[in-house]
């Protein structure tokens, strides 16, 4: 058998081989989910020795990650806006830049009674569970085409919500036909952005487990926001805000798409790495 200190040192030498990024770190985050306990905790118990099953399902977690399957496939889940987030191979693994969109609509929003808002490509439902968690009494509803991803958002809400307390709808918004019960005051979406160009350039990890669909719109990367302004123009409320995370180099071109549909306050917010990644505006 081996103790946890010698788990943790070899997988972390095997993972190096394997070019996996921050080798340990991942090594001990799936370890600590094997044994069912905090990462930290590990280093409490380095002289431990897993259990023959532990061991089988750790050894079994190291030859998926070695084939670069996404850590958070593997354990079924990922950490949002301090939520977490159950994930799986039909759901786009949400990034920390989506986060700042988040944060910029509590900030906007905070405060405000009776808030209706409209996640549009909601995917695993990050983003209204997100904000439906900080702002409790906003009315939440999210809209994706997939219905596997529609019920994975419905199960993390209801692991994070009483009674689920978002709507989500499944409907495509290249069709038309469309409809909700009256406006929004918020509208935010995260849409396919990389363009069919770009796709074939994403990690491995990326190509071969993350469903294509919620990656790329299968052209320039820009295809799905002419969508979103045209439900916008029925359903968003005149003064009602508009966030909309974009793909690199695509700022400039949004920006004027939403100056000629007449939006008003246009900000463009950079993510981590300083990229332009966010753009907001308000409508007339």
């Amino acid at each position: 058998m081996h103790t946890i200190l010698e788990l943790l040192t070899k997988t972390t030498e095997y993972f190096e081989t394997k070019g996996i990024e921050s080798p340990r770190l991942n090594a001990e985050l799936l370890l600590a989910d094997v044994l069912e306990c905090r990462r930290l905790d590990l280093y409490l118990r380095f002289e431990t020795e897993p259990t023959v099953e532990e061991l089988n399902k750790y050894r079994e977690y190291i030859k998926r990650r070695g084939n670069q399957e996404p850590l958070q496939y593997i354990v079924g889940y990922t950490e949002f806006y301090g939520l977490r987030i159950n994930v799986n191979a039909g759901v786009l693994i949400p990034r920390p830049e989506t986060e700042l969109l988040v944060e910029e609509v509590i900030k906007d929003a905070g405060g405000r009674k009776g808030v209706r808002i409209l996640d549009i490509c909601t995917g695993s439902g990050n983003i209204p569970i997100a904000l439906k968690a900080n702002l409790p009494e906003a009315e939440v509803t999210g809209l994706d085409s997939s219905a596997k991803a529609v019920m994975t958002a419905k199960e993390n809400a209801a692991l994070h919500t009483k009674g689920g307390g978002i709507k989500f709808i499944e409907a495509d918004i290249t069709k038309p036909g469309i409809e909700f019960e009256e406006g929004f005051d918020i509208i935010t979406a995260n849409p396919p952005y990389v363009s069919l160009g770009e796709y074939p350039e994403l990690e491995r990890g990326i190509l071969d487990y993350e469903p294509k669909e919620a990656l790329t719109d299968s052209g320039d990367g820009l295809s799905f926001y002419p969508l979103i302004l045209k439900i916008c123009e029925k359903w968003l409320k005149p003064g009602g805000r508009l966030y909309m995370e974009f793909g690199t180099g695509h700022a400039e071109e949004l920006k004027k798409i939403m100056v000629e549909k007449d939006y008003t306050n246009i900000k463009i917010i950079n993510d981590y790495r300083e990229i332009p990644r966010i753009i907001t505006g308000e409508k007339k």
